[in-house]
């Protein structure tokens, strides 16, 4: 009889061994699932899910399918705390996220924490990698890089004009303000105007009136379309022309479902379009045969789940160290391009281009 249990219990034993081994790796993208960014989140979660999809189909990371899970942050930096908590106890091995840098930076630490590899698709600002965290990554620039572009346009474009700029207060669009004004005070302009607004509000007609009392030629905004989007139908309202340059956060259609033709001729920074890689043809078409168009951050979100899962198999494991230490030494061929890391967690070779509105469609400047 002992001999018997002793034998069933191996078996069992073995049983559950081999279901273990076989178990799902929990992977999770974190962002603004809802709320007035919410199109930023949906655009991760369709990255995510498809890039889920096509890794599985291939036989997923280290002979396991993965799971995916979905945080929602709502871009507020607490919320993304309590996300992070919740995915650490998910088991997650890996998440794609954030969205809005306010609340990739607090969360990037409950990662650290908890052994968490992290990959910001679109959290800009530099203070995410440059808090010495060995498993924060982005596949995006930074500010540091889109302000001086930006601030370099206004100079070039607007040398001797006044010009605003504004920002909404938070991580993102204070940190992509003050550098794009850092640029252009370097090359010997001052702005005639610099404010802070409010996110969130509906009337922005009293800071038009400063900007039209101002006489301004140009208002660069830190922010995102919403406010962004408001603030140029209210411009067109009072009669003020001058144009808006704003940054990545722009680069949506509901930007111009805001503005209408308010919108028209808005400059914007952003990575080229890696809809137009050859490398995404695949990925894009089957985007489009499912009704959906993978504008801004989509493919970024599938380029980060890329990376990590092929780091992951490189490294044969999930510890998010192993995988990290492989991460810097390669060179990934991804939806969005080839991609490096420097000992930061930066991209190695960041790329910005100018984007323009024009007829109800944005379109990279040749």
């Amino acid at each position: 009889m002992k001999f018997k249990l002793s034998l069933l219990a191996a078996i069992a034993a073995t049983a559950l061994s081999a279901t273990a081994a076989k178990a799902d790796i929990a992977v999770a993208t974190a962002g603004p699932i809802t709320g007035q960014y919410a199109t930023f989140g949906e655009q991760m979660k369709k990255g995510m899910e498809q890039a889920v999809a096509d890794i599985n189909a291939a036989g997923g990371v280290l002979g396991q399918k993965l799971k995916l899970e979905v945080g929602d942050d709502a871009c507020d930096p607490k919320q993304a705390v309590a996300v992070a908590n919740q995915l650490a106890k998910a088991g997650v091995k890996f998440v794609a996220g954030h969205f809005c840098s306010g609340s990739s930076i607090p969360a990037s630490q409950v990662y650290a924490e908890e052994g968490i590899l992290q990959i910001s698709p679109a959290s800009t600002n530099p203070k995410l990698t440059e808090q010495g965290l060995k498993n924060v990554f982005r596949v995006c620039g930074r500010d540091d890089q889109q302000g001086l572009i930006a601030g370099k346009y206004l100079l070039d474009t607007y040398k001797g004009k006044n010009v605003a700029i504004l920002h909404d207060k938070s991580a993102y669009g204070k940190g992509l303000a003050d550098e794009t004004q850092k640029a252009l005070n370097a090359g010997g302009q001052k702005e005639t105007i610099y404010e802070a607004y409010t996110a969130g509000e509906k009337d922005y007609s009293a800071l038009v009136s400063k900007l039209k009392q101002a006489n301004v030629d140009a208002v660069y905004i830190g922010g995102y379309h919403t406010e962004a989007g408001l603030i140029a139908r209210q411009m067109k309202d009072q009669g003020l022309k001058a144009i808006i340059v704003s940054g990545d956060a722009l680069v949506t259609n509901e930007y111009w479902a805001i503005t209408g033709d308010a919108g028209e001729n808005t400059m914007m920074t952003f990575g080229p379009d890696p809809r137009e890689k050859p490398d995404a043809k695949a990925v894009v078409e089957k985007f489009r045969k499912a009704g959906y168009e993978p504008e801004g951050y989509t493919l970024y979100t599938y380029a980060a789940l890329q990376i990590w899962a092929n780091a992951a198999n490189e490294a044969k494991s999930t510890d998010a160290a192993k995988v990290a230490e492989v991460m810097r030494k390669g060179n990934y061929d991804t939806v969005i391009g080839k991609l490096g890391f420097d000992a930061k967690g930066d991209v190695t070779s960041p790329a910005y281009v100018w984007y323009k509105w024009q007829n109800g469609q944005y379109a990279e400047v040749k």
